[in-house]
């Protein structure tokens, strides 16, 4: 990421430990410590959003939903109900 574009600033306290952990880690890749830490927690922060927004199914669990969307099961009783008041309440 450009430096100039950089306007936003986040600090944070560490131990000791960390923060000669950081250092190390960050001279091993002739990176600055700032682009270490920051370029970690977006990777970071990047994987947990993906695991929580992209599902992913097996081949099995793939087949069964698609096959509920192109087949779906005739409703009845109290949920065919619910659906027809729905729709007259809320479609043209």
């Amino acid at each position: 990421m450009n430096a100039t574009m950089r306007k936003e600033r986040l600090e944070a306290r560490v131990t000791r430990d960390q923060k000669k952990l950081f250092q190390k880690a960050a001279k091993l890749q002739g990176r600055t410590v700032t682009d270490f830490v920051v370029t970690s927690a977006q990777e970071a922060a990047t994987r947990i959003l993906q695991e929580r927004e992209v599902i992913a199914l097996s081949a099995r669990d793939r087949e069964a939903f698609v096959a509920s969307l192109m087949n779906p099961p005739v409703l009845k009783g109290r949920l065919a109900s619910a659906l027809g008041r729905y729709k007259h309440l809320f479609t043209e």
